[in-house]
Parts: C-alpha cells; structure tokens; sequence
C-alpha cells in the first residue's frame, strides 16, 4: 500500500519541531512508519510505502513554492515546473491534464493545494488536527492520528445506499475523516480549508452544442493511446532477485509461488473489448513493451497476456476462444491461468487489511491467482464500463435534450430481450417521469422506500433498466439491515434533500459518475488486497484525460446498443489494428453470478461461523439471524440479490481485520493513537442518542 500524508498548521512553527515532525503526546517526534520525506515544516510531506524512484517527482521553484507528483505521470520537469508557475495564482485544472494517473500537490509558501482526480481512484481525505489540518491519500492514517472511532452512519449508509452520493456525502468509515469527492482539490492554508471544484459545470438552461461523433472518439483514441504510451515509457523495473533454485520448480513457477511477478509489462486478456484493445494497444505501440531498461538485447520481447479460465464454472467458452486468437499475435505471450473451487468467490476469507471496506474483498484470492502470474506492470480493463457505456438513465437526459429519436434502438432491443411489445411504453414512460422529477424529490422517494423496507423491484434485463431509471435507489444489502439503521439513513437522505439545490444536472450524467465512483472505490480495495511486491496495476480507462473523452461523447452514440465494443473498434482501428476475431465486443452474458453462487455454497459453513458473533450486530446495522438465515437461503439456490451478501460479508471481514491489527501508521506515538482504540462499543438501536 502507497501513499503521501501531510499537513498544514496554523501558524509557522506552531505544530512542527524543527524536524519535520509534530509534537506527540509525551513530546515525541511523530512521523509515518517507512516513510521518505519530500519536504520539511511548518507543512512537511511524506511519501509512505513501496514507491519506485521514477513514481515520486519534487520539483522547485524555490524554498516556498514546489509541486509533487505521486504515479505514472506523463509531464516532463519543464512542464511541471510551468503547472507550478500557474498554480501560484490558485488554478489548479491544469495540473490534473498530464496524461497517467497520478497525485499532485502544490505547495505556494503556506498554502498546499491537492488535487484528486475524477473517477475516484486516487481520492484525497482531511482532518482536522493540531489546530490545522492533516491530508493523506489514504484514510486509515489520519484515522490512526486523530485516534478516530468507527462513522456507524457512513457504515450504514454503505449497506443501504451505497450508489447515492447524497448518502455517504463526504464521509468515510472513520469518524472525523472526510474525503473530498472527485473532481475536487482541497487547498489548506494556515489552518483555513476549502474543497474547490476543478471541471467546468454544465448548464442546463443552455444546451451544450451538439458534439461530433467522430471528433469525440477520435478524442478517447488519443487519451486512450498517450495514457498506454505513457506507461511504456516509463522506466522498467525488474523484481527482487530470485533468492535461488527450487526442486522441481522452473523460474515462472518459483515467481509465481513466491508471489513474484514476471519482469515487464503485461496485460489481462479475458476476450473482452476492454482488456483486449489495451492489450494489443500495449503490444503495438513503439516502446518495447517486454524489454527492461539496461536488459537483454534490446530487440523487444513480447507482451504478456494472462487469461484467466474458471474451471469450476462454465459459461466464458466464447470469451476464451476470442482471447486465444487475440493472443495469436505474435506480440503477444499467452499464459493461461487456470483455477478450480479454490479461486470460486469466498474460497479464501484470509487477507490484508485495506484503508476501506469493498465488495471486492470477497473475490480478492480469485483475482490474486490470475495477477500472480502477471508482469511487473499489467494493464486491467477496469473502469471502460463505466466510462464508456450508458447508464440507463441516460435516456432520461435525451429527453431533456428533445432528442426523443435516439430512444428508437436502446429501446428496441430492450424489447427484443424481453419479447413484450409493451416495453417501448413502459420504458419511455419511466425516462419521461425521471427527466420531469426534480433532484430534492428523487432523494425523498428514496428516504421514503427505506423507512417502509420497499424493496422488490421487477425482474429481468428490462427491470433493471426501469429501476434504474430513478435518481436514487436501495443498495441490494438494504433488505437485510435493521429497521433503526434504514431510519438513520433515511433520516440522512431527508435531511440532503432539505439542502439540496433544485436540481442543476441531469439524472443520468449524475448516475453515471455515481456508478463510476463507485466502481474506482471498489478497484482500490481490490488493487490493495490482492498487492503483489514489486507489481503494479494499471487502470488507464480511470485516468483522468480518459474520463473527460469518454464524458465528451454524445448520449445519442453512447445509448445506442454495442456502442463500447463500436468506440473500441474505432480506437484500435485508428492505432493499426484490424484484425480482430469474430464476435469481439459481444455482450457477455459471463458466469459472475455462477460463480458467486457456487462460491457461496461451497463456502456456506466458514460464512454461517463469521457470523456467528457477527461485529456488524453490534453496530447494530444487522441481525446476525437475518443474514444467516439469507446464507442458507442462497446457498440452497434461492434468487437473493448476491451482490447485497457480498457487500455484507466483506464490511464483516473487513471489520473484523481492522480490530485484530497490531500497530499504528505513525511511530513516536503512543501504542494507543490507532484508529477504533476501544473496538466496537455494541449499539442496540443506531437512532439511540449516544450510540
């Protein structure tokens, strides 16, 4: 795990030592375990955990202005230096266009600028301390320092509402620890704090002017392109040293059974779209993909493409012969990575600590058995979901716009899915409700399904697109919590809606980057408990010029069926690539579900002991009869929400890894200053004042 942490005081010298350092509880000097310092007081930073040196950039202008760059970031010194000059005024947007993914932070004499990035997956948290206010891009730090207890609210809203941004607000799982929210720069200065909005805002009493189509995908090759061609020039880094010979064991396989990631660079290749475009973009841009810096001939060796096969589920064979003629390139090296019942979802509970709680905690050994035969830098597809289709709202926002003929396709194949000639009006009444419905009252509706425990809604692919057609709705794990803990939260939703504007955006752009963040959350946790030493993952679909090509595209192409797989056709069309297989880009009807459910019945016993005594009772958020009693329900084959179990199991685990941890991020402090110092008081009612 890697991150920076800083803070900014009051006054000169009020917090700080002399020694880059603030005082402790007896006088001791605090300071982040394993850190390197990258400038000193009154407002010192530190960068924390296994950075590479080419991942961690100072550049000064002089003793009181200097910018720091976390990550893959593509600006050269020259054009740093220049993003500082412009920063001294206080712009801040211009420092988050250089392509990569990357933290940057700008310190101007006493005020510190940060700024996170737009889908999520590099977010900034604050709290105030010592008079001012400390900064990490990771909450478990500041937790530790301010010795936080656990935000039963946030936990809750979590469980109930986690796709509402009106529920979680700025919160985290830890009390007094806020997270500035995508798109966002937080700027502190001599104790003063100010979370600032870096992206225009678009109006909705002008309309914005129609885009072109080909422009803005020729714009998401571009991003897309210079975010792969960014990694490619980075520096190559080869792992430890192997310690040695094993018997019976080739070098690939002492690697992958010590939890070594081969040199180079490599890539998923599933035989999806998304995984497949970075793969041969990978693979076919000028760089050398497999070749170490100052190794081997320097001839290029070929990209690694790892493919993992479920041998316990079925239902990807079509997937698995596009990804093997993909890997038929001869840029391409394939590794086949196969698993059994023990990678099925739920198989191994065992796991690192992660600074938040995510669903993907649960699939975490699943996905560390593909990346443990990964490269040392290795190209995911997460976030082109996201980033690229269209979330069903959107047919709202096309309605908004007048632009009723582009509802004709989407709308059509809804009702070719679904075989009833009475789609077209369900769906089209239910996009005309949400674009006439204001923010304040989606909010309210919400409030109002919580407190009453409403939670059926219809079936199959085209009600899930008309639940979806609303501005807010219940998590899947919402049916199992306690009435006090919905109340909680739909007390907090009533009170959002009381604050909220009129309603300044449209319901499906507000979805949409609702879902996105979401999802680079959830990749976060993942990327962190499946961490492999030496091995980095990339997402580039979640950097930041990616995300703001993608929002450019028209809704008009974005609904429209097939678009993903259509863009990214486009995109490796215009990088050189033609060849593609058969059925690339084809709608995967994939065995997620299969294999949770057979994951959750072959783990049923180990999850009926975890909640046994379950922590998340006494928070009072759940019964542990209620959801022992849903295990044994899905587990014999009954039709529950398996994602709801998912988001309840993993809080648990996670939980439970938090007490049992030994230590502190911070050393010179006491063995009290931790995060939840008194473990989880039980809570009998979450509306109980004091609790």
């Amino acid at each position: 795990m890697r991150w920076l942490v800083g803070w900014s005081s009051t006054a000169a010298g009020a917090a700080g030592t002399g020694s880059a350092g603030a005082v402790g509880y007896d006088g001791e000097t605090l300071h982040p375990v394993g850190s390197q310092l990258l400038w000193g007081d009154p407002d010192p930073l530190w960068a924390v955990g296994d950075w590479r040196p080419d991942e961690v950039r100072v550049v000064h202008a002089d003793a009181q202005h200097r910018i720091a760059v976390l990550g893959i970031c593509g600006a050269t010194d020259e054009e740093l230096r220049r993003g500082l000059f412009t920063a001294r005024g206080g712009a801040v947007r211009h420092l988050t266009t250089w392509p990569g993914s990357y933290t940057a932070v700008v310190q101007a004499g006493r005020r510190i600028t940060v700024c996170g990035d737009l889908a999520g997956a590099r977010p900034v948290f604050y709290t105030p301390w010592a008079g001012g206010n400390a900064y990490a891009t990771a909450a478990l730090p500041l937790a530790d320092l301010v010795e936080a207890n656990l935000d039963f609210t946030h936990l809750a809203a979590l469980l109930a509402a986690p796709d509402v941004p009106a529920a979680l607000r700025d919160s985290t799982p830890y009390d007094g620890v806020r997270r500035i929210p995508p798109g966002h720069a937080l700027v502190l200065r001599a104790g003063a704090r100010e979370v600032a909005g870096y992206e225009p805002v678009a109006s909705l009493a002008v309309a914005a002017p129609p885009a072109d189509p080909g422009r803005a995908v020729d714009a998401v090759r571009d991003a897309l392109v210079e975010a792969v061609r960014t990694r490619l020039s980075a520096p190559r880094h080869v792992p430890d040293l192997d310690p040695g010979p094993v018997p019976g064991m080739g070098p690939a396989e002492r690697r992958a059974a010590r939890g070594m990631p081969v040199p180079g660079i490599g890539a998923d290749l599933s035989g999806g779209p998304a995984s497949g475009t970075l793969a041969l973009l990978a693979a076919g841009l000028p760089g050398r993909p497999g070749t170490l810096l100052g190794h081997g001939t320097g001839a290029g060796e070929r990209l690694l493409a790892v493919t993992f096969n479920d041998l316990a589920v079925t239902g990807r064979e079509a997937e698995l012969e596009r990804a093997g003629a993909l890997a038929a390139n001869p840029r391409l090296h394939h590794v086949v990575v196969t698993g059994g019942e023990e990678t099925l979802p739920y198989a191994d509970l065992d796991g690192p600590l992660t600074d938040e709680p995510g669903p993907s905690l649960v699939q975490a050994a699943r996905h560390r058995a593909r990346l443990a035969a990964g490269s040392a830098d290795h190209f995911t597809g997460h976030g082109a979901r996201q980033v690229l289709d269209a979330h069903p709202a959107r047919l709202a926002d096309l309605l908004v716009d007048r632009k009723r003929r582009h509802l004709v396709r989407p709308v059509a194949a809804l009702a070719r899915a679904d075989g009833s000639v009475m789609v077209p009006a369900r769906v089209y009444g239910a996009a005309r409700r949400l674009a006439r419905t204001p923010y304040r009252a989606g909010l309210e509706v919400l409030a109002e399904r919580l407190m009453r425990r409403r939670f059926d809604e219809p079936k199959g692919a085209v009600g899930a697109s008309l639940a979806a057609l609303a501005w807010a709705r219940p998590g899947p794990a919402a049916r199992w919590l306690t009435g006090e803990a919905l109340a909680e939260v739909s007390v907090l939703l009533q009170v959002e809606a009381d604050r909220s504007a009129t309603g300044a955006q449209r319901p499906g752009d507000y979805r949409a980057r609702a879902a996105l963040a979401r999802h680079a959350a959830d990749l976060r946790v993942l990327e962190q408990a499946v961490e492999i030493r030496s091995q980095r993952l990339h997402a580039p679909f979640l950097d930041n010029q990616v995300v703001r090509a993608c929002r450019d595209l028209p809704e008009a192409l974005r609904v429209q069926p097939g678009a993903r797989a259509a863009i990214l056709r486009t995109v490796l069309e215009g990088a050189g690539v033609t060849d593609l297989p058969p059925g690339w880009g084809a709608p995967s009807h994939g065995s997620t579900a299969a294999a949770a459910r057979a994951g959750l019945r072959a783990a049923a016993d180990p999850l009926l002991d975890l909640f046994s005594t379950p922590l998340l009772a006494d928070t009072g958020l759940v019964e542990a009869r209620v959801v022992r009693k849903a295990l044994r329900s899905a587990a014999a084959g009954e039709a529950l929400p398996l994602d709801g179990l998912a988001d309840l199991i993993s809080l648990e685990l996670w939980l439970r890894r938090l007490l049992s941890r030994r230590g502190t991020c911070w050393t010179g402090t006491p063995t009290r200053s931790r995060a939840v110092p008194s473990g989880i008081q039980p809570r009998r009612s979450a509306l109980t004042p004091g609790a």
